[in-house]
């Protein structure tokens, strides 16, 4: 059945025979069938519905949202990758030289501490100064592989998952993949809604997942007000599992309003991808001592650590000053800002409070995205994105200058208005 499905021979959403009807079809015992199914459910295949049976997940993991993409032919700007403008990014060889050098003076063996001494004070002292609960530190291989380890630690196969609908395209992978549930929670500029999170904790949720600032795809980040609301969900809820996921560090110049602390088992996440470059493969992880804990257990079976030649190399971007923050939330800032603005002029609603992608509904996703490619322009089909969200469109803004702003608001306009026949369909 996994194969058929990779294979596109099982559609998702596709009813599946009843394990008595499917044990006599094959003339096994029924009980494997079982097992069989209940394998399927823990790989994140599929679902099971009580007396409507079970059926092909609606986005099994062997779908994955990455594939959901626009193929970008030359000459055509390509504004759907979600990357920072390389123009911002630090130079790498001083910092990694340095750290090589003291690789050379002081190699790291079997047995040495897996985090950078220096790395974890600076990370502290930066997770202090933005109110984040104290906790031991651990370095991962960028963000997603901290939230991994950290549903991993204490979830199992079945759990639901409160996850941001529109969110990040890899979490909404991911999820499944690990043989949890996702259950959609709203988002507006200022966050998760606390009513959404209510009903999906309420209802089961054994872990919510936020985006504090900068949030993949809508720009949202957390407001004081927000965050106070959402505490006051979760200290309903004490025994759920929060993550927060603080991805625009360095990149936003809007105030932390961290949650951490409102639940018992929590962790917080902050990856380097963003402000200092993709490649680095390097987020640093806190949390309560417990999930610490496990994590870093389990890290030792796997991978070990992440390169002490990395970790040094990143001590030396950050003492050095390598990245000017403010600076760069303000590039960003202005190019958002000028591109909703300029949609705004034109009757077009957009969203980006933070970060670098504009999020912008629209009323045929299929059709706009193929009208934009047409025009010159390629971005990423809300689809990749969103559960029961309504259609969008991202656009992200990180490379885009002055004189780009007034030809793409024209083109998206133009590609929201009134459609031909879509070409292709993404959902």
């Amino acid at each position: 059945m996994e194969r058929a499905v990779a294979q596109g021979e099982l559609r998702p959403g596709e009813l599946l025979p009843p394990m008595r009807e499917l044990a006599d079809r094959l003339g096994v015992n029924p009980n494997t069938v079982a097992a069989a199914y209940r394998n399927l459910r823990e790989r994140g295949v599929i679902e099971t519905a009580g007396r409507r049976g079970s059926r092909v997940r609606p986005k099994p993991a062997t779908t994955a949202r990455d594939l959901i993409r626009v193929e970008v032919p030359p000459g055509v700007r390509n504004l759907s990758e979600g990357n920072p403008d390389p123009a911002l990014l630090p130079a790498l060889a001083g910092a990694f030289a340095a750290a090589a050098g003291q690789g050379d003076r002081e190699p790291v063996l079997y047995g040495h501490a897996p985090v950078e001494p220096e790395l974890a004070r600076l990370a502290r002292a930066g997770l202090d100064a933005d109110g984040v609960p104290d906790g031991p530190v651990a370095v991962t291989s960028g963000a997603l592989d901290a939230v991994e380890r950290a549903l991993a630690a204490h979830l199992r196969p079945g759990d639901a998952v409160a996850v941001e609908d529109p969110g990040w395209g890899s979490l909404l992978d991911l999820v499944p993949a690990l043989g949890l549930r996702t259950v959609p929670v709203g988002v507006d500029d200022e966050g998760p809604l606390p009513d959404a999170v209510r009903s999906a904790l309420a209802d089961g949720a054994r872990a919510l997942i936020v985006t504090d600032r900068a949030q993949n795809p809508t720009g949202a980040a957390l407001t004081a007000a927000r965050a106070r609301a959402l505490r006051a969900v979760l200290a309903e809820h004490p025994e759920t599992l929060l993550i927060e996921d603080d991805h625009g560090h360095h990149i936003v110049d809007l105030p932390l309003h961290p949650l951490a602390g409102a639940t018992r088992t929590w962790a917080f996440v902050r990856s380097a991808a963003k402000a200092y470059g993709p490649d680095l493969r390097l987020a640093v992880l806190t949390g309560d001592a417990v999930t610490l804990d496990r994590v870093r257990g389990r890290q030792r079976l796997g991978p070990g650590w992440v390169s002490r030649i990395v970790q040094r190399a990143v001590v030396r971007l950050w003492s050095d000053g390598a990245v000017d923050p403010a600076a760069v939330a303000a590039r960003y800032g202005r190019r958002r800002d000028a591109l909703i603005g300029a949609l705004a002029r034109r009757g077009i609603e957009a969203r980006g409070r933070s970060g670098m992608n504009v999020w912008v509904p629209v009323p045929d996703e299929t059709g706009a995205v193929a009208r934009l490619l047409h025009a010159g322009w390629a971005v990423a089909p809300g689809a990749r994105f969103r559960m029961s969200a309504p259609p969008g469109i991202r656009v992200t803004v990180s490379t885009l200058t002055q004189d780009d702003i007034e030809p793409l608001a024209r083109a998206i306009t133009a590609a929201v208005g009134p459609a031909g026949t879509p070409t292709r369909t993404y959902v």
